[in-house]
């Protein structure tokens, strides 16, 4: 194409508001350090026999690390960048010459993500708007299920009727699944169409069919004997010992070298469909999803060897058909395509509730953040809804001259049959295959942390390569967000544990990526480096401030002093500025309220176990345990998730944090109520604590859904009897030894 005739696959636009954003975090940036000032200049003036000394030191230090941690974040608000991919252009250029892209599901549990869940999302992006020739998917079954397998089966057969009926009436969304749901929640378009009603029945039919057999095999654990004795591959479990303790499991179930297993209903060709179990031994560490991803690297490179790699999570279906070709926009634009390595999608999930309950939209992470990462130089690969160019991810290093090759090449093994190409598949997912190799070091994902991606992420900007961000208007992909505030609070746990790893590794984006990536990006990693220590910072204004409003002893500037200004600036700008950003989202203001509730829950409880539990590692006290989230519920729990009602329901050491922090700021509230009542002057005597009063009063307000848990519920999720009467001896306690010592 003559160079003057350039028009670019994407664009890329800066934010709009960037300036008066910056002029608001510069004047910001200006109260923090009149609070600083305050914090120093006024140490000498508190008295050393009430404790007020101290107190104010530890605040100081709090301020310090807040003020820090702001400066770290303020690196992904500054430049934020909009994508926009033409795909148009795509298909005018390029449609005869599309690359080969495999697609790799990742499952490791058959009870916590169920096969029927786990095959919806295999149909749906078995079934993306794309040549069929050229797309294989693969699922890595990490707990080795026969029902698992067994319902790979029924969906390689369901997918001969399922693929013809999306591509002939174009629906939307391609996971049966959530496409009936839509279906009865909605009118059709296709409703007055005959063909169409016909069609519907028919598939819908098959659906609920093979949806029934595959949850009785669930529920029974065992695949029906019939079908044990009419597939081969069932005879691979005939050595199978225990999910930790079996040889590699992988079978083809379509691909176009069987002639008899390869075609749509309509004679079409279907995608490759594999599946894989790699082999586990108990002397072998397994590097869980990480290593399961490298086997898939190394095991499609001899059934596909696709250019491209998307991988997803079991219960991350795929919402949006041309997502694929929205990716390939920016890989292969004659320009910029070279220099790009992955696209990263934002993970959004489709339970979520209208105001939010657990903050799981994480709006303000994909709307703002990694936008702003993605104007810093790319953002994070956060392990799901990211399409990988596959020599990138296997290590290579980016240079001036390269660029991509996007001729098809011949088929890798072309005399070779099925079970010669499954042979040699199957030593590439050994236990022993990655001994003495660069696998999980250079190649690969990173091991060694439990968030491999973010790792591998950092690696690959490091070997010179850029990522993007982009967000289409139908959401790419849709998944299971936790129901339940333990299961939100284990998540964020395990990624806050993870990051901090990360921060103490030789993958430190503080010095591994010293002057390899921006300044600005090294920053940006750093935001979520440094989450598990945030909860030293909070955990400490959640308590000493309120403790000594039980003696009265002031933390903060009078309301009537000039120092009050810088504090009050602070307070009500970021507030102010934090609900309209989410507002300006999507979010509503009881949504905001809900995400402030879990950002204060999340730092007092699983920040601290993250903490905890990364020192001790340090010391060699303790080990990582990589944990599952649970994408099924119970129907009641469910119910209440729905009403946006908290679900405790557990005892749980966190719940017991939550509720003593909450009962012993009530306990103070009420105290300073009580004094305002009873003694001289009212409210007027209390204008030297002020803030204090302020800060034990937000606190007592967000945590009302607690309080509800403890004293005035009757239902399943409430907080137990015994966790609610050792919280509130504990804050009495408190409370108590302070007030007399």
């Amino acid at each position: 194409m003559d160079s003057g005739e350039y028009s670019p696959l994407f664009e890329t636009k800066k934010g709009r508001g960037r300036v008066i954003y910056r002029l608001f975090s510069i004047s910001l940036f200006v109260a923090i350090c009149f609070i600083w000032l305050y914090r120093f200049t006024h140490i000498i003036t508190q008295q050393e026999d009430d404790g007020g000394k101290w107190a104010w030191i530890g605040l100081l230090a709090s301020e310090l690390w807040f003020g820090f941690y702001w400066i770290l974040t303020q690196a992904l608000r500054w430049n934020l960048v909009f994508r926009h991919p033409f795909k148009d252009r795509l298909s005018q250029r390029y449609e005869d010459m599309l690359p080969e892209v495999d697609v790799f599901v990742c499952t490791a549990d058959p009870e916590i993500e169920p096969p029927i869940m786990v095959i919806n999302t295999v149909l749906s992006v078995m079934a993306y708007d794309y040549p069929t020739e050229k797309l294989s998917v693969y699922l890595s079954d990490d707990g080795g299920s026969d029902v698992t397998f067994y319902a790979m089966l029924e969906a390689s057969e369901f997918a001969k009727h399922w693929l013809p009926f999306c591509k002939k009436f174009k629906v939307e969304p391609r996971s049966p699944a959530a496409y009936f749901n839509t279906i009865i929640d909605s009118s059709s378009h296709f409703q007055s169409d005959t063909d169409f009603d016909n069609d519907l029945v028919a598939i819908k039919k098959l659906y609920t069919e093979m949806k029934n057999r595959i949850e009785d095999a669930t529920k029974l654990k065992r695949v029906p004997k019939e079908v044990r004795l009419n597939h081969i591959g069932f005879s691979q479990w005939d050595s199978y010992s225990s999910r930790r303790d079996h040889d590699t499991i992988l079978q083809i179930l379509l691909h176009n070298k069987d002639p008899n297993n390869s075609k749509d209903v309509d004679g079409f060709i279907l995608p490759t469909l594999v599946y894989l179990a790699r082999e586990k031994r108990p002397q072998y560490h397994h590097n869980f999803k990480a290593g399961a991803m490298n086997s898939l690297i190394r095991v499609s490179s001899i059934i596909s060897n696709g250019r491209v790699i998307l991988n997803v999570d079991c219960d991350m279906y795929s919402n949006n058909s041309e997502s694929i070709r929205d990716a390939l926009c920016f890989f292969m634009d004659e320009k910029k395509g070279h220099e790009i390595a992955y696209v990263q999608f934002p993970q959004t999930f489709e339970n979520v509730t209208k105001n939010d309950l657990y903050a799981s939209a994480l709006l303000a992470w994909s709307n703002v953040e990694y936008r702003g990462a993605d104007g810093c130089g790319g953002p994070m690969y956060i392990g799901t809804g990211c399409f990988h160019m596959r020599e990138t991810l296997c290590g290579m290093k980016f240079y001036d001259e390269y660029r991509h090759n996007w001729k098809s090449e011949d088929d890798l093994f072309k005399e070779t049959n099925l079970q010669e190409i499954e042979e040699k598949s199957k030593a590439l997912a050994s236990c022993s295959y990655e001994e003495n190799t660069q696998w999980g070091k250079e190649m690969g994902l990173k091991y060694g942390s439990l968030v491999e991606d973010v790792t591998t992420g950092l690696s690959i900007q490091i070997n010179g390569w850029k990522s993007v961000y982009y967000i289409p208007a139908r959401k790419a992909f849709l998944g299971l967000a936790p129901t339940s505030l333990l299961q939100v609070l284990i998540q964020h746990k395990r990624w806050s544990e993870g990051d901090l790893q990360i921060l103490l590794s030789k993958y430190s984006p503080v010095w591994y990526a010293f002057g390899k990536i921006s300044f600005s990006l090294q920053m940006g990693y750093c935001v979520y480096c440094l989450w598990a220590p945030n909860c030293l910072a909070i955990l400490y204004y959640s308590i000493i401030p309120s403790l000594y409003l039980l003696k009265g002893i002031p933390l903060f500037p009078e309301v009537s002093s000039l120092w009050f200004i810088p504090f009050a600036y602070v307070i009500t700008g970021e507030t102010t500025y934090s609900l309209f950003e989410f507002l300006l989202c999507g979010g509503t203001f009881k949504g905001w309220w809900n995400d402030l509730r879990i950002w204060l829950y999340k730092r007092t409880t699983s920040y601290l176990y993250a903490f905890s539990d990364t020192i001790l590692k340090l010391f060699g006290f303790s080990n990582s345990v990589f944990i599952i989230t649970s994408k099924v519920s119970e129907e009641e729990v469910a119910k209440r998730h729905d009403n946006e009602i908290m679900e405790f329901g557990t005892s749980s050491p966190m719940f017991t944090i939550l509720a003593t922090l909450a009962l012993f700021n009530l306990f103070c509230f009420l105290n300073v109520l009580k004094n305002a009542v009873l003694r001289g002057g009212g409210f007027e005597a209390h204008k030297k604590i002020g803030l204090q009063v302020i800060l034990c009063g937000f606190l007592v307000l967000i945590n009302v859904p607690l309080y509800q848990g403890i004293f005035l519920r009757k239902d399943s999720g409430k907080l137990p009897n015994s966790l609610g009467m050792k919280s509130t001896m504990l804050a009495l306690a408190l409370a108590l030894s302070f007030s007399y010592a």
